[in-house]
């Protein structure tokens, strides 16, 4: 219970800063491009890279600590730093073909379902 908790502490965190950036991407930069989006993915997922590697090679933290970082404040941040690890990982471990997989399925299919789901609830709704 404690590490769900962690967890939603941290992902609250992580929402209110993606917030936050989104706001200040639109503020500063403009409207026209999502660079809210961009800015926390590609942010997230540099921090996702250097908080793994510190946590294995310099610290050792709680379970409670890496969930409360890594999936909660993260994962509320942008889950693109998730999946940018898994895809780390698969190739790492020389898994190149299950990575492409991996790759080409998330985005293609969340893509396509993300239109499903635009298509479902305007069928619907309208």
């Amino acid at each position: 219970m404690k590490t769900v908790l962690m967890v939603a502490l941290g992902g609250a965190t992580g929402a209110v800063a993606r917030y936050l950036v989104g706001v200040g991407a639109t503020r500063f930069i403009g409207a026209g491009f999502p660079w809210g989006t961009l800015i926390v993915n590609i942010v997230g997922s540099f921090i996702m890279g250097a908080l793994i590697a510190a946590l294995a090679l310099r610290y050792s933290v709680s379970n409670e600590m890496r969930a409360f970082l890594a999936v909660g404040i993260l994962g509320g941040f942008t889950t693109f730093s998730a999946f940018s690890l898994d895809f780390a990982v698969l190739m790492e471990r020389k898994d190149f073909g299950l990575a492409m997989l991996y790759l080409g399925s998330s985005v293609g299919l969340s893509i396509l379902a993300l239109f499903a789901g635009l298509s479902v609830a305007r069928t619907v709704f309208q």
